[in-house]
């Protein structure tokens, strides 16, 4: 699908802050009139969000890999063709928090399915379409889970309660994603202050906007 926009993704592991990250630059960048959209995967659209729930939730701890994999394909699916496309379509910008490197992170290499494997059904869910930039906050597994547990706000899920093995997967995983698309993702250091990487990613932003738009 041809389009007009730009889409951006965010990607991390759990607790990196990319979440609160992304709503401060998101306001940030709409107070100075760029025409975006927030949105977030799972979920973003009704669809995607009760499949979200599902995927999350602590009493489905029997899942199979393969179940999680097809069912946050799925999701992303709906959510491409009712949010993203039509948005990019219209010449916006598209934030996203997570998009296809976290499959691959999470169930291609971490859940041992194989990222190839992971990346296969994903293809069939997007087809071409992939992110125009993706900023992955990287940070050592201890860190992020050491900020969920101090987050009195954040209600745990089915992975925040992985084992830390399974979080250094995902980790290990996101490196290997990083070494496959060196041109489009861009390493963010979220071992700083949420204020530091706040500051560092819109002047990423702003500078990746601004060379697209001369």
């Amino acid at each position: 699908m041809n389009t007009n926009g730009f889409f951006i993704t965010i990607e991390g592991p759990e607790g990196a802050g990319k979440t609160t990250v992304m709503q401060d630059v998101f306001e940030q960048l709409q107070s100075e009139g760029y025409d975006l959209i927030s949105t977030r995967e799972p979920g973003g659209i009704r669809i995607s969000e009760r499949i979200r729930e599902i995927i999350l939730d602590n009493e489905f701890t029997e899942m199979d890999g393969r179940t999680e994999a097809l069912l946050y394909a799925a999701a992303r699916r709906q959510h491409l063709v009712e949010k993203i496309e039509p948005a990019l379509a219209q010449g916006k910008i598209v934030l996203c928090d997570r998009f296809v490197d976290a499959s691959l992170a999470y169930q291609g290499y971490a859940r041992g399915l194989g990222i190839d494997e992971v990346l296969s059904i994903n293809e069939f869910a997007i087809g071409k379409l992939m992110p125009d930039l993706t900023l992955y906050f990287d940070v050592e597994p201890e860190i992020g889970l050491n900020r969920i547990a101090k987050n009195d706000n954040r209600e745990l899920n089915r992975l925040d309660v992985e084992s830390l093995a399974f979080h250094q997967a995902v980790r290990t995983g996101y490196q290997e994603v990083v070494k496959r698309y060196p041109n489009r993702i861009q390493v963010i250091d979220a071992s700083q202050s949420q204020e530091e990487v706040t500051n560092y990613v819109l002047n990423v932003l702003k500078k990746t906007l601004e060379s697209r738009m001369n």
